[in-house]
């Protein structure tokens, strides 16, 4: 017999799956360079590599505490206090997830009720529209403009009301490159300050950055470290983003609800990963530096590649993301566009549309391209980009 009705629920009909993910799944099946998903082709740190074995080895093979090892929360808060200045308790204040996607969700369920609203910054990384909605709260955007991807001041001001529960800020930013100046958190914090508003800060590329960019943390600014909230994990830094290690630093009151619903969301993340995680956190200041340095070379390669095949790009200050114009070409759709260069070309890129809500016309000017690749990953792209035609100007 026939159902007549559709079981999904209203909150699913009210997005999309993850259009990176996909685009992954479209690359695999034309045998196309993954330049969509954001994760690295080369092999992790042998150190942590070694830890992780020797955890399992070790018989740390059972559940950990739900909220995370010991040894893991007492190296992410010597870590937070040795980059920042920033004393956090790991008995109290420190949630370990399964990846920092974990621990978004969680976060925005343990403080966001439903009617309320969320502000988030356009273009955003996919998943936070969609926590939001799942929280049965409004996503309230302002867009961050190009070329700088600044934003206007009156214009954040105005989405602020009585209504407003937390604001969303990714810096470094994907997909755009962007690092927050001080003078722009400072500005976002008086506002949290004024309207008694969370700040929920995703700063998983913190150590990937460029130019003398420098990533601040909300938390550190005056009147923000009741009512800051850190999301975070070992995915980008350590190069192991298939390990799902995430965590959360927040206040006492705001960490116990965190825990609650990390709980009943999965448990806990798993348990030897958890100890290598805690030993790579402990790594020296060199590791950090031979990072960025490694981004940097990349990042300055595949834009030139990118620049000489015909497209407009905006060179990132931080993360490993390029957005690139495609005006130049006789194309006018981004996913259309992208989906050629995945099937025909062989390089896999991620339409900028999927970053901006179906309403904003300037997503679909942009692609996106990672370089967390190895050198000969990106060579490899760059002698397809080189068999794209465009128009005489």
């Amino acid at each position: 017999m026939q159902r007549l009705k559709s079981y999904a629920s209203y909150k699913a009909s009210q997005f999309t799956e993850s259009v990176i993910r996909e685009m992954s799944r479209i690359a695999a099946k034309h045998g196309a360079i993954n330049l969509a998903q954001g994760f690295p082709d080369f092999p992790a740190p042998d150190a942590i590599k070694e830890a992780a074995v020797k955890a399992i080895y070790g018989d740390e093979n059972q559940y950990a505490i739900t909220w995370g090892t010991k040894g893991l929360r007492d190296s992410i808060a010597w870590k937070t206090q040795k980059d920042y200045a920033i004393t956090v308790d790991p008995e109290t204040q420190l949630t370990v997830c399964c990846g920092s996607t974990e621990g978004m969700i969680a976060t925005l369920l343990a403080t966001v009720n439903p009617g309320e609203e969320v502000i988030i910054f356009e273009p955003f990384y996919e998943n936070y529209g969609a926590d939001v909605i799942l929280c049965g709260a409004q996503p309230k955007y302002i867009q961050l403009k190009a070329p700088d991807f600044s934003f206007d001041y009156e214009e954040l001001a105005a989405l602020f009301s009585e209504k407003t529960r937390a604001i969303i800020i990714n810096t470094p930013n994907n997909p755009t490159g962007k690092v927050f100046s001080r003078e722009e958190l400072s500005f976002i914090a008086g506002l949290c300050v004024k309207y008694d508003v969370l700040a929920i800060t995703d700063e998983i590329y913190e150590h990937i950055l460029y130019d003398g960019a420098e990533h601040i943390s909300l938390w550190t600014l005056p009147g923000m470290s009741d009512r800051t909230i850190i999301v975070n994990g070992i995915s980008k830094t350590y190069s192991v983003t298939g390990w799902r290690i995430g965590y959360v630093l927040a206040p006492t009151d705001i960490s116990q609800a965190i825990r609650k619903v990390h709980d009943f969301l999965t448990v806990g993340a798993a348990a030897p990963l958890q100890v290598a995680a805690g030993e790579a956190m402990r790594f020296g200041p060199e590791y950090y530096e031979e990072l960025a340095e490694f981004y940097r070379v990349r990042r300055n390669y595949l834009f030139d590649v990118l620049e000489t095949a015909g497209f407009d790009c905006i060179k990132p200050q931080g993360a490993y993301y390029i957005m690139a114009g495609f005006q130049n070409f006789d194309w006018h759709n981004d996913v259309e566009f992208s989906r050629y260069l995945t099937r025909d070309i062989g390089v896999a890129v991620v339409p900028g549309s999927s970053f901006y809500r179906e309403t904003t016309p300037e997503g679909s000017q942009y692609i996106r391209f990672c370089f967390c690749k190895q050198f000969k990953t990106l060579e490899a792209a760059a002698e397809r980009l080189a068999k794209l035609s465009r128009p005489a100007r």
